[in-house]
């Protein structure tokens, strides 16, 4: 055992700390974590999810269903990822993200902004399409993140909106629980910053159940809405139609 003192939560970062942080804390939390890990942020989901998040991006373009031309935000974009996957599905995609970090990062050529997507700058029904990848759990008001996706999604819309989930199995939950709970903190503590890879698992705590979402995005104006497990149930994607 260490001689060293275990550091005091109060000395380490908000998203390292037993407790997940809440409110405007938690907004600052994550816009200064995803700065912090923004310059290998691909390479470290590359390797903790074997490239399966590449196909996860894929599959949330086709169920789209948009043809070609289509205007599309993409939010809590990151790196530009998915406005990659856009762009080669045809469409003409705008990233927004809370991270200068990440921003910065960002590969992928398409216009950038920098702001809050519970409260998007962009006109009532504007845009023919709205994605987003695993950042639902970061969200402060999951609801009206819903709500305002109905306000910029011209009638006919459509979302589709990646986040991980948790398997149904049980095997599979109790594996996928070690993987995400034990080696992932490790790749990511390796790789990048420790802290932020073990907000990671903790942070699925935030996401309702999936009745749940798909309740609050039928009222926000997706009668349509629908929920598939991927992969298993480690990943899970939120589809739906502005009616």
């Amino acid at each position: 055992m260490s001689d060293q003192p275990d550091p005091d939560a109060s000395d380490r970062a908000a998203w390292d700390r037993d407790a997940l942080p809440e409110g405007d804390e938690k907004v600052q939390a994550v816009r200064e974590m995803f700065d912090t890990i923004a310059p290998r942020y691909d390479m470290v989901n590359r390797i903790m999810t074997f490239r399966l998040d590449t196909r996860w991006r894929r599959k949330a373009v086709r169920e789209l269903g948009l043809g070609r031309g289509s205007r599309v935000l993409d939010l809590a974009s990151g790196t530009g990822d998915l406005c990659i996957d856009l762009e080669r599905a045809g469409h003409h995609p705008i990233s927004i993200d809370l991270s200068f970090g990440m921003l910065a990062a960002d590969r992928s050529g398409a216009p950038r902004v920098q702001g809050d997507i519970l409260r998007l700058p962009v006109p009532d029904a504007s845009v023919d399409g709205v994605t987003c990848g695993f950042a639902l759990r970061n969200l402060v008001e999951l609801p009206a993140f819903f709500v305002e996706l109905g306000r910029v999604l011209r009638p006919g819309g459509r979302i589709a909106l990646l986040d991980v989930g948790v398997p149904r199995n049980r095997l599979v939950r109790w594996g996928n629980g070690i993987y995400f709970g034990k080696v992932v903190p490790k790749i990511g503590g390796w790789l990048s910053d420790p802290g932020a890879y073990r907000y990671l698992p903790k942070s699925v705590a935030y996401l309702p159940e999936p009745p749940e979402m798909l309740e609050l995005l039928r009222d926000a104006g997706f009668a349509d809405a629908e929920h598939r497990a991927l992969s298993g149930g480690i990943t899970q994607l939120l589809t739906g139609t502005r009616s």
